[in-house]
């Protein structure tokens, strides 16, 4: 066995795979900066630590569940919208998740609600956050099932570990009374050290009809809109705009 397969097998048993894929790179440049040992062992560790980040990254991003192409960069601005170029960079700064802010993107289907939040939960994933990204729907079935179903207590575990929590097209349904309450009692625990971001086409005053429960819809919308940034978005729908069609034009 040749050194660097003693290598590859020691990085293997104690799982250090960052080092061992750039060992021979990183061989290279000592040599060529003439590196000391302890520099050397400094530039091995630092290959490790960035490489663990990333890997951190990937899974985090994997487990938030965002949508295909969710990019600010590709975010188009519109005039009139609601959301200023100033305020995007703002909000891409993440300061509003260190004081746990909510924010909550309020307008009709197309304004690109779902496409913002889901930029801004994966810039948060990229600056380092617990960051998750669910309908509604993906909430209410979670705990619903928790108690019965490993994957969904396995989800609920992680989303009740979250710096930031998106739930999506919220209050787009009606909802059942037993499920209004598990969504109440999972926001109530949350709340005080989870940001939320809530993106909906009803105004906080149907909520109550969403709910079935006027007392419930404003303990509710106590907590989500105690320190939240409202933004409306406005504007004719991105997918009307760019309908596509079967026929050459």
């Amino acid at each position: 066995m040749n050194q660097k397969q003693q290598i590859d097998q020691y990085c293997r048993q104690y799982k250090i795979t960052g080092m061992a894929v750039k060992i021979e790179q990183m061989v290279k440049i000592a040599e060529n900066k003439q590196l000391s040992y302890m520099g050397f062992l400094i530039e091995l560790f630092e290959q490790e630590s960035l490489h663990r980040e990333q890997q951190a990254k990937e899974r985090l991003l994997k487990t938030a569940q965002l949508p295909a192409k969710c990019s600010l960069d590709q975010y188009e601005i519109r005039d009139q919208n609601g959301l200023s170029l100033q305020k995007i960079n703002t909000l891409k700064e993440m300061d509003w998740l260190d004081q746990i802010y909510n924010i909550m993107l309020l307008g009709p289907s197309g304004v690109g609600k779902t496409f913002f939040a889901a930029g801004l939960c994966a810039q948060a994933i990229e600056k380092g956050y617990k960051a998750y990204f669910r309908t509604m729907d993906d909430i209410l079935n979670i705990l619903r099932m928790k108690d019965f179903s490993r994957a969904a207590m396995a989800d609920y575990k992680r989303l009740a570990k979250a710096n930031l929590i998106i739930i999506d097209d919220i209050m787009l349904f009606p909802v059942e009374k037993a499920q209004a309450i598990n969504l109440f009692n999972f926001i109530n625990q949350l709340y005080e050290n989870t940001s939320f971001i809530i993106t909906t086409n009803k105004m906080p005053a149907d909520w109550a009809k969403m709910l079935d429960d006027e007392v419930l819809a404003t303990a509710l919308l106590d907590r989500l809109l105690f320190r939240c940034e409202v933004i409306n978005l406005a504007g004719k729908s991105y997918r009307m705009e760019n309908r596509k069609t079967i026929f050459e034009t």
